[in-house]
């Protein structure tokens, strides 16, 4: 794979509202080794990988997005680091931080961080999003249809020793794991861990009803002010997070509230799926085929079809979960990346 390379400065990525996008998630696979409830269905069709961009195409497409003004990466799946050879595609964007590229972030299920984490932090990742939602083995069992707990949490404590700094993301889903997320919150500020609290969004067929699903993070954060003293902060990490201080615990929480709340007005991001699917918005399905832009026409036409996302990024997306509501997307996360 190529390393540093030179890039010519083009105008930066603003689109049709003002907005600037800095901030690229881009997905690396669509498979995954658990197969959580809220994501997919519990025998995925995973996309064939002759579909999937080559590591060597989605590295080119990142150094066009980082000449155009993006500077914080983060890496998706599916699970990321159940790709073959996924951390040489690391190991390159690594070579961009302090050349236009200021964060190299990771989200992961964490299965594979006790064999990655010291390898992802010396390529100069800094930052881990672990997805957990539970601390009850069974309940995580099933969750995950048959994940084990221990496999995630031995990843968390490897992480934690190669110096990553660790946010726990945890989706909030009623009746199912609301009762025990201050028990998560509480476990994950004793280690030194930030948590993420996520409404579950209606994105493809999961087999389950997102209205069983759905908890109002704006009603949780009134049970969880009953228990704690929650203040909020300025604080951004490039995402939809909006944080809080928690006094008693002493660690930060962060609410992503994309039915309850909308924070489409700042959004400064686009996703990049394994296929080369550019995503202008989370819920929304526009998209543009960088996959058949860099295979038919090469490398020097993706500034144009980048300029043709920008000019249809839309204002919003509309999720409603509500009884009966269709998803909002026919595609699922982990083919959107996570």
């Amino acid at each position: 794979m190529n390393q540093l390379t030179e890039t010519v400065a083009r105008p930066r990525l603003v689109d049709r509202f003002g907005r600037q996008i800095t901030y690229l998630r881009l997905s690396v696979t669509d498979r995954c080794d658990l197969r959580c409830l809220y994501c997919m269905k519990a025998k995925p069709d995973f996309l064939p990988k002759s579909e999937l961009l080559s590591l060597e195409e989605l590295n080119t497409i990142c150094e066009r997005f980082i000449a155009r003004g993006v500077t914080k990466i983060r890496i998706t799946g599916g699970e990321p680091l159940v790709r073959r050879n996924v951390v040489s595609l690391i190991e390159a964007l690594g070579q961009r931080i302090g050349h236009g590229l200021d964060e190299l972030a990771l989200t992961t299920n964490a299965t594979q961080l006790d064999r990655f984490a010291d390898r992802i932090a010396r390529a100069g990742v800094r930052r881990v999003n672990v997805s957990l939602d539970t601390l009850d083995a069974a309940k995580f069992a099933l969750l995950t249809r048959g994940g084990k707990l221990e496999q995630t949490l031995a990843g968390v404590r490897a992480a934690k020793h190669a110096g990553l700094k660790v946010k726990i993301n945890a989706v909030a889903l009623r009746g199912t794991n609301d009762d025990e997320l201050p028990d998560l919150i509480g476990w994950a500020h004793g280690e030194g861990f930030d948590v993420s609290l996520i409404e579950v969004m209606p994105m493809g067929d999961v087999e389950a009803r997102r209205s069983d699903q759905f908890l109002s993070l704006l009603g949780f954060r009134e049970q969880l002010e009953q228990r704690w003293t929650l203040t909020d902060l300025p604080d951004s990490t490039g995402g939809p997070s909006r944080y809080v201080r928690i006094t008693e615990t002493g660690g930060r929480l962060g609410f992503i509230t994309p039915l309850t709340e909308n924070f489409c007005a700042g959004c400064n991001r686009v996703r990049v799926t394994c296929t080369g699917q550019l995503y202008m918005c989370l819920g929304r399905d526009g998209s543009v085929d960088l996959r058949k832009v860099i295979r038919e026409q090469g490398a020097g036409a993706l500034d144009a079809a980048l300029d043709e996302a920008m000019a249809a990024k839309p204002e919003r997306h509309f999720f409603d979960v509500s009884e009966g509501a269709a998803p909002a997307v026919s595609r699922d996360m982990a083919r959107t990346g996570g």
